[in-house]
């Protein structure tokens, strides 16, 4: 039975109230019933993002969601990236490739030949699959916001597609975020709205049961779900870091949230192994003792740089190392681990250099080039049982005698570095431990010596499943109202 809704939206009431989720296990459950869907994210401002088949690069909740759709990720799938350098700028990355940085106040203007690139994205989906699952970004109650919107009504507004509004009932106020939302609206908006879906419910459905009615008697519009709290899902995180669960293993890594932390998800798999202790050390917080620390990507080396010198990280990287601890650096914090750092062209912020860790004997160069790849290859201090997948993001040019002993051979190249007394290690790889040999062989050489292994992949499938079989009731749902009003469905 064909999908009633070429383009269907899915908008919240708040940031994180649910919507990458939500279109998850729609396109996992439409997926299943040999629909072909795709999903789709007009702007997406995230620093997670993943490397597409087509060489370009798109938000994380999207290769995401694409995973659950069954298909490759492709740049169409979030035409238009914002990734934030500074508390005002972004790096604008349309289809998939650097466009340009700009402070808030300049991208506002460039919305109007953004949107061009939305529609364009859009076209193309809807041209090749039955179906098009449709994600907002924060909340489309934001006034100030609503002048040249493409990331919510105004692109719903603009390709005539209904939406489904989310609320979390877990944040509390649900019923005021619901109303207050739609009396933010103006009335073609409004009436686009189909029927809300409120997530994240525990409890007995009885006591919500008469709030659902009034809510359905204030706005005229149906409660199409209320969906569960799942715990323990395995899914990679648009943006923010995600709450690590209680200590579990002896071993303790210890990582920096380095104010412009990039792509987090890098330490995933680690979260889900019963051997590691993973610590993400805040702002002001006392740095534990470790068995490694790891330096994780950033989209602005030089100013993450002075951030760790400020919380005092490089007297206790050393005091780390004197005392025989292993240190990892991936991506940007690979760049830190040299002896400068370089941005002459101010790709990442005001031109100039700074000084690095001098932990190995490199420099890097930020270049207007962004290198942009999926590879794979073997862990060149483990090649019996190393093998390694991952991605590459970064815009910087590495050189120094500290390369000749490289971390890991990629397509038959050397990449990365491995300190002469075997203590450091850099590497430009993203998703280094989501590969379960290349985890194992990263953890040995750490001092983890563990019969346990993470895949993934497996993770990732089960919790697909387990979000779609929750959100069977909103298919569901959707498929009567949409034989109820076929007629007038936009």
């Amino acid at each position: 039975m064909s999908f009633p809704y070429t383009t269907l939206m899915v908008q919240g009431t708040t940031s994180d109230a649910g919507k990458s989720t939500i279109v998850a296990a729609l396109c996992r459950l439409l997926w299943r019933k040999g629909i072909k869907v795709a999903p789709f994210k007009p702007q997406n401002m995230a620093l997670n993002s993943a490397v597409t088949a087509d060489g370009g690069e798109i938000g994380r909740a999207q290769a995401l969601q694409a995973i659950a759709a069954g298909l490759a990720p492709h740049t169409d799938m979030n035409p238009v990236l914002l990734k934030p350098s500074s508390d005002i700028g972004a790096q604008i990355i349309i289809h998939g490739k650097v466009r340009a940085e700009m402070d808030a106040r300049d991208y506002h203007q460039y919305k109007t030949i953004a949107m061009g690139a939305v529609l364009e994205s859009h076209q193309r989906l809807r041209a090749q699959y039955d179906s098009v699952i449709v994600e907002g970004a924060g909340s489309p109650a934001e006034i100030n916001l609503r002048d040249r919107d493409i990331a919510n009504m105004g692109f719903a507004e603009a390709v005539d597609c209904p939406v489904i509004l989310v609320a979390d009932i877990d944040r509390g106020g649900v019923f005021a975020h619901l109303v207050g939302t739609l009396s933010c609206l103006s009335p073609s908006e409004r009436h686009r709205i189909i029927g809300f879906v409120i997530n994240r419910f525990r409890g007995d459905i009885t006591l919500l049961e008469p709030g659902l009615d009034w809510l359905e008697q204030q706005t005229g519009k149906p409660v199409l779900a209320v969906l569960p709290y799942l715990h323990g899902l395995f899914l990679d995180a648009e943006d923010a870091v995600q709450p690590v669960q209680a200590s579990r293993g002896a071993f303790r890594v210890v990582v920096p949230s380095l104010p412009r932390m990039s792509n987090h998800t890098d330490f995933d798999a680690l979260r889900a192994h019963p051997d590691v202790d993973l610590h993400f050390v805040r702002q002001g917080e006392p740095i534990p003792p470790a068995d490694l620390i790891i330096l994780p990507g950033s989209k602005n080396t030089r100013a993450d740089l002075a951030w760790l010198t400020a919380q005092g990280w490089p007297q206790q990287i050393a005091r780390h190392l004197r005392y025989g601890g292993k240190v990892i650096g991936i991506c940007g914090g690979f760049q830190m681990l040299g002896q400068q750092v370089h941005d002459p062209l101010g790709m990442e912020g005001l031109p100039g250099s700074s000084p690095a860790l001098g932990l190995l004997a490199m420099e890097t160069s930020m270049t207007a080039h962004k290198h942009l790849q999926q590879v794979t290859g073997t862990c060149a201090f483990d090649t019996a049982q190393g093998s390694v997948s991952g991605y590459e993001i970064h815009m910087g040019e590495s050189v120094g005698a500290a390369l000749a002993m490289p971390a890991f051979i990629i397509d038959g190249r050397p990449e990365g570095a491995l300190s002469e007394d075997g203590q450091v290690l850099g590497t430009y790889l993203h998703g280094l431990f989501d590969t379960p040999t290349a985890s194992s062989a990263l953890l040995r050489w750490a001092g983890l010596h563990s019969e346990h292994a993470v895949d993934t992949s497996a993770l990732r499938e089960a919790s697909l499943d387990r979000i779609a079989d929750a959100a069977q009731p909103l298919l569901d749902a959707l498929y009567v109202l949409g034989s109820e009003h076929l007629d007038d469905n936009p």
